[in-house]
């Protein structure tokens, strides 16, 4: 469909072009054109305007050639078979005319018989006598040679002497000719010259079409038998019988390969192939030498070649790609692929390219193994997480000499200096090796779909994590490609921060650097067009930015998972009771007595387990601090956003049996501000976060005010919270108290002052 809007958008362009280009012609057609006006005032064209007629050409130089190109393609089998339909025409044309012939000479015989008679009736004895006697001396040679011609061609036929005999054959026809014309030869005596002229020439190609048939016949001899059968006026079937010769030949040789004495199939194919391609380029070779280059000739050759490279294509895939895709061998199918190619793009400099037609008959084996070796990687990948301990180590020393050559140890070096766990180890490896099998396979368009397989497989990777954190086992139903595998829970907060580690670290480093052994830069399979190879670079970059953005996707999976548990942990007890209600606001004003003034325990709770976190984020997170800062500022929000969306929470403070009081106000102001003064220290407090809290402070305010009290008179001023917020972190952290309490310039928060929790209160009292 989008060729044919392509086609008809083209044909408009080229009218249109062909309206413009008859306007332009029309000074011309004037009488009183004048050259040398014409080129001065119109053909000064500034270096811009050169630009953009080049430009202009170039464009329609193209658009020709590729309507060409379609042309071609679309008509290419009608063009072969009105080839064929034209040949048999020419044969049955020659036979009508080789009887017409017979015919034209009989009558002609019976005519001059006629008139001979009344001439001798008519003519005097002496005429009579000397006529008779030189014509008896003419007739007596005639006859001679007519009598020992057929004797001649026979013993040339026996001794098959094809040259003496051609130009003997030759040599009859001449004189068969000059007979008809002089009329010197008897119509009878002419008729059966002709005929055994007939009978020799065809005992003569049935001679030839035995010979270039033999297994024995090659070479000087075969393109002899073949020239001098083409000589015979049997052009068509003197080349289907080189083709043939060139198969039996191959063939023949072929009895020799047999697929079962070896076990290595990058072996057999380059055998195969070079038995194979070697034929086709030799009889490329000699029909060009033979026949020309004349369109007929070429096509049965072009479709003769594309069905021996079908042939070898199903050979190599029964005997070698099978066993290797069924096995998931994308390496040794990668190589079968790679040696054919090899051999096949050596016949593009003779004019036949035969390698799309082996990417086509391929691509299905070659796939079936890129699934089978990603299936590996997850079966291999779940198998060891079922017994990882979650701790994050570097490569054992075997993993570093696994003896895989140079090239692959020199590119791995780099992943090695990163500390994943045991099952995040095997799947970077496995990886690795998956993309220097699938690197050279660019030609056959395999790229894309190894990225989304390999990324199906990092989902299901990370599918698995997301089962191993405590409390996801009522999630299991979302994650029906995990199956039934078992995977070890990560227990303590370590193990579960190693499994963001691991993630983490794979998707935002090891696994891009990988895939970029995919660039098409490097890859040249075979011969293959400039423009194709450019574009592809230019699309290769977006579609791996698109890939890495979906890694990171089910990277924040995991990520949103942990912190909702650890949220839920936080606010709920095993008995699912909160340990966030409105209550321990509402009843602060009824015992006004006991009031201490500290952050509440909750948030005193949250503040630890962030630092407690951070602690062991700067261990696993060497280098790559921002990821730890995120999470932490995630897990932030997700307690943050709980509670501003709490509906039970909101309606027990609007609604419940007593007001929230001064000194509840008061607390839960102390508490937001808490949250943004110690998310500020710890450099995770977002412009997201601060807006949650600035919208649950409103909130509340807007539930005091309805009481009829204004909250502004009831709240001190910012300096008394900021220090029982100081006083509480320092006190819950053990660390020394800020020098005059200032902050990190160079924070990414800093721009995010806590003090902006002043700002809703003076906006509000505005």
């Amino acid at each position: 469909m989008a060729t044919g809007k392509t086609s008809s958008r083209s044909r408009v362009s080229v009218k249109e072009n062909g309206g413009k280009l008859e306007e332009g012609l029309n000074p011309f057609k004037s009488d009183r054109f004048d050259a040398e006006y014409y080129v001065q005032s119109n053909c000064s064209l500034n270096d811009k305007e050169i630009k953009q007629l080049c430009t202009y050409l170039v464009d329609l130089k193209k658009a020709s050639a590729e309507e060409m190109r379609r042309s071609v393609y679309a008509n290419y089998a009608a063009f072969i078979r009105t080839s064929k339909e034209i040949s048999d025409l020419e044969g049955e044309l020659s036979s009508i005319r080789n009887l017409l012939s017979t015919q034209a000479t009989l009558i002609h015989g019976l005519a001059e018989g006629v008139h001979i008679e009344s001439s001798i009736s008519d003519s005097d004895g002496s005429s009579v006598n000397a006529t008779s006697d030189s014509e008896d001396k003419e007739i007596s040679d005639l006859d001679k040679w007519l009598v020992e011609f057929p004797d001649l061609l026979d013993v040339l036929l026996a001794e098959r002497r094809v040259e003496e005999a051609l130009a003997a054959l030759d040599e009859g026809e001449r004189v068969v000719s000059e007979a008809r014309e002089m009329k010197s030869i008897n119509p009878s005596l002419l008729l059966s010259l002709q005929n055994s002229i007939t009978e020799r020439r065809q005992k003569l190609a049935d001679q030839l079409a035995e010979a270039a048939c033999q297994p024995s016949t090659r070479g000087a001899e075969l393109r002899a038998a073949i020239s001098a059968l083409k000589k015979l006026g049997d052009g068509p079937h003197a080349h289907s019988l080189l083709l043939n010769a060139h198969l039996q030949r191959y063939q023949y040789n072929m009895q020799t390969l047999r697929p079962s004495s070896t076990s290595y199939g990058g072996a057999y194919t380059a055998a195969l192939a070079q038995l194979v391609f070697s034929a086709i380029a030799q009889a490329a070779s000699d029909s060009l030498a033979i026949f020309g280059e004349e369109p007929a000739y070429t096509s049965e050759l072009v479709i003769w070649a594309t069905k021996q490279t079908e042939a070898f294509a199903l050979l190599v895939k029964r005997h070698a790609l099978a066993s290797s895709a069924a096995a998931g061998g994308l390496r040794a199918a990668a190589e079968c692929v790679q040696i054919a190619l090899g051999h096949c793009s050596l016949l593009e400099a003779r004019g036949l390219a035969l390698c799309p037609v082996l990417l086509k008959l391929f691509r299905p084996s070659v796939e079936q193994a890129l699934d089978a070796n990603l299936k590996r990687i997850q079966e291999s990948t779940a198998a060891l997480a079922a017994a990882d301990d979650w701790v994050l180590t570097y490569p054992p020393t075997a993993n570093r000499q696994t003896g895989r050559p140079s090239s692959i140890s020199v590119s791995s070096t780099t992943a090695f200096q990163h500390k994943l766990t045991s099952s995040a180890h095997r799947f970077n490896l496995m990886v690795q090796d998956f993309f220097e099998d699938v690197g050279p396979l660019l030609s056959m368009q395999l790229g894309g779909q190894a990225l989304e397989g390999l990324f199906q497989v990092f989902n299901s990777y990370v599918n698995m994590l997301i089962k191993a954190l405590p409390g996801s086992m009522e999630e299991e139903a979302s994650f029906e490609d995990s199956g039934n595998k078992i995977v070890r829970m990560a227990e303590t907060e370590a193990q579960q921060i190693a499994l963001l580690a691991n993630v983490s670290l794979l998707a935002d480093e090891l696994l891009p650097r990988a895939a970029m052994k995919l660039s098409p830069l490097t890859q040249a399979p075979y011969k293959d067009d400039n423009r194709r190879r450019i574009s592809e670079r230019q699309n290769r970059h977006p579609e791996q930015r698109e890939w890495r953005r979906r890694l990171v996707g089910s990277v924040d999976r995991l990520k949103d998972t942990f912190c909702r548990q650890h949220a839920l942990d936080l606010i709920f007890t095993e008995e699912g009771d909160s340990h966030l209600t409105a209550d321990m606001y509402i009843s602060m004003d009824g015992n006004a007595d006991e009031v201490e003034w500290l952050p509440s325990l909750i948030f005193q709770e949250l503040f630890i387990k962030l630092n407690r976190m951070a602690n062991i984020a700067a261990d696993m997170f060497v280098g790559r601090e921002r990821f730890a800062t995120l999470l932490l500022m995630r897990l932030t929000e997700t307690v943050m956003l709980w509670l501003s969306e709490d509906q039970s929470f909101w309606d027990d403070i609007e609604e419940g049996p007593r007001p929230l009081g001064p000194l509840g106000l008061q607390q839960f102001y102390l508490d937001m501000k808490f949250v943004v003064c110690f998310a500020s220290q710890g450099r995770y407090l977002s412009r997201n976060l601060q807006r949650i809290v600035n919208e649950i402070i409103t909130k509340a305010m807007a539930v005091f005010s309805a009481t009829g009290m204004d909250p502004y008179s009831e709240l001190p001023e910012d300096e008394w919270f900021n220090e029982i917020c100081q006083d509480a972190m320092e006190r819950l952290s053990g660390k020394p108290k800020e020098i005059n309490g200032e902050r990190d310039l160079n924070s990414p928060t800093a721009s995010v002052s806590a003090q902006s929790i002043s700002s809703v209160r003076s906006h509000s009292s505005s």
